[in-house]
This record gives structure tokens, sequence and C-alpha cells, in this order.
């Protein structure tokens, strides 16, 4: 191979050019000119803004996944936060439902209430309030028990009534507490009398029409009797027991059979003793009557002594010996 054809330039890692120190010095001089001349004549300014412009797209790519990154964060403390706030929000929802139901309670007794004391101050005799305690635990009969006794003064045959109307009768009187027969037990019996007719009869108790909507019936009504179904019926006031006027029940039915002398008549008292607490206690209209001649002549004759008794003398009288 003739030598002429070979290349004798040095490879391109042996080549020099200027020195490192001339670079440094120059390069340095460039950035010293370009920061001067970018602060008093604003020369990179459009390079800056065209290269911003280019850059843009790419910086929202990259700073696309820290974007989601801190969204899933915040979507997820999110709903945490949601979650707590919910379960706030039922506790809370929860005591104003108590709140509202127990306010709801306070006014109706409050309305209650009110109604049995605008009834007190219509009423002419003596009454004693009280509260249901409990029921009786005889199945059989209808009774309830207040908490007023004879130490309250409460006597037995004291009526008991509420906004309604007559609840019952004290049967049975303690110390502290009284039981109360209701209209609806069997053993019940009360003289009533038809405002509409104004004619007397007399209701008892019949638990076997509670669940017709009665629990009492007149008996011993002629079949021919001018009753109808909403008569209402009030206390007449004849047993001394009950003072007159006082509301009692409303006639639901009717019976009148073809072959019978005496109507079916079913009542449903106007008091509810399940739905009521605060009742009356009324002193009976017997200890509100005058005596009886017979009982006054009784108490005003004086004793006249025993035949052959001495009457005593004036010096018996004086000394104490009487």
């Amino acid at each position: 191979m003739p030598l002429g054809t070979l290349d004798r330039t040095p490879p391109p890692f042996f080549k020099q050019g200027p020195s490192a120190l001339t670079k440094l010095i120059f390069f340095s001089a460039l950035a010293l000119f370009l920061m001067v001349a970018d602060t008093r004549f604003k020369v990179t300014t459009p390079l800056r803004s065209l290269v911003a412009t280019v850059l843009n797209p790419v910086e929202r790519v990259l700073l696309a996944p820290i974007r989601a990154a801190g969204a899933a964060g915040e979507y997820f403390s999110g709903i945490t936060n949601a979650r707590s706030r919910e379960a706030q929000a039922l506790e809370q929802a929860a005591r104003l439902s108590e709140r509202a139901l127990r306010a709801d309670q306070i006014a109706a007794e409050n309305a209650q209430l009110r109604q049995m004391l605008d009834l007190r101050a219509a009423l002419t005799v003596r009454s004693i309030p009280a509260e249901l305690l409990y029921e009786a635990a005889d199945p059989f009969s209808r009774k309830v028990v207040i908490d007023r006794g004879a130490t309250h003064g409460v006597v037995a045959a004291s009526p008991v009534i509420d906004a309604n109307g007559v609840l019952g009768q004290v049967t049975r009187v303690f110390p502290l507490v009284s039981e109360v027969t209701l209209l609806t037990d069997k053993d019940a019996a009360i003289p009533v009398l038809n405002t509409r007719t104004q004619a007397r009869a007399a209701a008892y108790g019949d638990p076997g029409t509670a669940a017709a909507g009665g629990g009492m019936e007149l008996r011993f009504l002629a079949n021919n009797a001018d009753v109808q179904p909403g008569d209402p019926l009030a206390t007449s006031g004849i047993d001394g027991v009950y003072p007159p006027g006082l509301p009692v029940a409303r006639i639901v039915s009717v019976d009148r059979k073809a072959g019978s002398a005496f109507a079916k008549v079913t009542v449903a008292p106007l008091a509810r003793p399940d739905s009521v607490r605060h009742v009356l206690v009324l002193e009976p209209l017997a200890r509100q009557l005058p005596a009886r001649p017979a009982e006054l002549a009784a108490t005003a004759a004086p004793e006249r002594p025993a035949r052959g008794a001495s009457r005593p003398g004036r010096a018996d009288i004086v000394g104490g010996r009487r």
C-alpha cells in the first residue's frame, strides 16, 4: 500500500483547540455580559417567554402524577372527614329527636294539665290533683293506683276524673296511695243522664265490648227508649257521690231486638285511662249535702237522764264532779 494514501491527521481525541482556561474566561465573560444585558436591556426576556411557552405542556405532563397523588389523598381524607361528620350529624339528630319527643310529651302533658286546671276552676267541689302510678296486677279487673292516699285527704268512694270526663272511683285507700276502679271494670256502675233527652239510666262496666269501641253498657233500658248513637251521657248526681254534669260517655250503638224487653246499648267512656297520667280526685258529693232532718234532730235533742237518776247539783258542777 503506498504511503501517500494513509491519513496522517491525528484522531479527534488528540486534537487540541483553545485551552480550558481560555474557555473558562470566555464563557464567564459571556455569562457576565448576558446578565448585564438582561438586567439593563431585557435581552433574554423574549427568549424566556418562548422557552416557558414551549416547556409549559411538558411541565403540566410532569406535574400530572403529583397532582393526581394529591387529589387522591384529598379524596380519601375528604371521605374520612365526611364519614366522621356524618356520624356526628346522626348523633346530633338522635339527640334532637329525643329532645323533640320529650318536648312533644311535655307539650301534651302541659295541655292536659291546663285542661285540668280549667276543669278544676269550674268545679265547686274540693279536688286533689294526683298522678297515675301503675295499673293493678289483677288481670280480671280494671283498676289503677294513684299517688294520693289518706294522708292527703283522699277518702273511699271519691270520684276520679281527668280532662275528658269521669275516670272511675276510689275503692281502696291506703296512707300514701289509693286504688281506683275504672268505669270499664265489670263491677263498676254509675248513674248517668242523657243530656239530649234528660232521661236517667245506669251505666255498667262491660270489658267485653271494649274491642268494639265500647267498654260500658246501659242495662235495663226499655226497648223503645229514646236513645241514639252519639248521645252524650253525664253524671246525674242523684247517687250522692258524683257531682252532676260531669261528662261520662257517649253511646256507640243501640241494638233493639224484637223478642227482648230491653235494648242492648253499648257505651264508650270519654276518659281514656291508657293515655292519661294526671287526674283529679273529687270530694264525694254526700259530704257537701246538708244533714238529714232525722240526723239533725238526733244531734240537737239533749240526752234525757234515766228515771230515778238524780240531777247534778250546782256544787257538783262548780266542783268539777259532773
